[in-house]
Parts: structure tokens; sequence; C-alpha cells
């Protein structure tokens, strides 16, 4: 699989550690993974933001695990956040567990989601 980051210079750069589109080249198989959610594989939520981060990723790891793949693969992420202060510390996390793989990305804040949970993930890979 072939992917460019595409920042065209016609428009202001990324404000963050991503890339305003990705072009996707001789892709084989594309996994489109639902929104992942804080739970633990014990099925515990735990209270904090940062916990539940963590195990969003842990959940898209396993996912993309499961499909052969990995964090190289991803192409999109989207987060859904339900506090504009979980911004910085949702962005933190992330791109400490991406370290310097880059993908397109969305944040969006709402003004829930179900239950307890502070934010969902969902992301799209290729390869």
């Amino acid at each position: 699989m072939k992917r460019d980051l595409l920042n065209p210079a016609s428009i202001a750069p990324p404000v963050g550690q991503y890339a305003h589109g990705v072009l996707v080249s001789a892709a084989q198989r594309t996994l489109y993974i639902s929104g992942q959610i804080g739970v633990a594989p014990d099925g515990s939520l735990p209270p904090d933001f940062e916990s539940q981060a963590r195990n969003c990723w842990r959940n898209i790891e396993a996912v993309l695990s499961e499909a052969g793949m990995s964090f190289d693969n991803l192409v999109k992420t989207t987060s859904f956040l339900t506090d504009r202060s979980q911004l910085i510390p949702n962005r933190k996390i992330r791109n400490e567990i991406l370290g310097d793989r880059i993908c397109a990305s969305s944040g969006i804040v709402t003004q829930t989601l179900i239950g307890d949970w502070l934010l969902e993930i969902e992301a799209i890979a290729m390869a």
C-alpha cells in the first residue's frame, strides 16, 4: 500500500499531528472500525478520561491486529468527545500512542454519548 499525505500549500497547515488528506494507492483491504469506547476487556468502564482514552486505543489496536494490521495501516480517525476540555488530553494520548504515524483525523465535541462514556474513537485502516 502506498500512502501520500496531502497538505496543500493553498490552505493553512494542520493544527496538530495529522494530515489534511491521505491518498491511498494499491490498497487491497479496507477495515472500518466501529467507534471504540473506553471499556476494558473485563467490561469495566474507568471514570476518568485518560483511562477511557487508553482503553479506546487498546481496543482499536485489538481490532487492527485481528485483521492482521497495525497502527501503521490507519488512514483516518474520528474522535467524539463530550467536553471541549478533553481536546488537548485526547491529542496528547493519540500522539503518544501513534508516535510519528500520521493519518487524517477529525474531532467532534458532542453534548453526550451513551452511558458514562467520555469519548468514542472510530477508525479506517487499509492494507
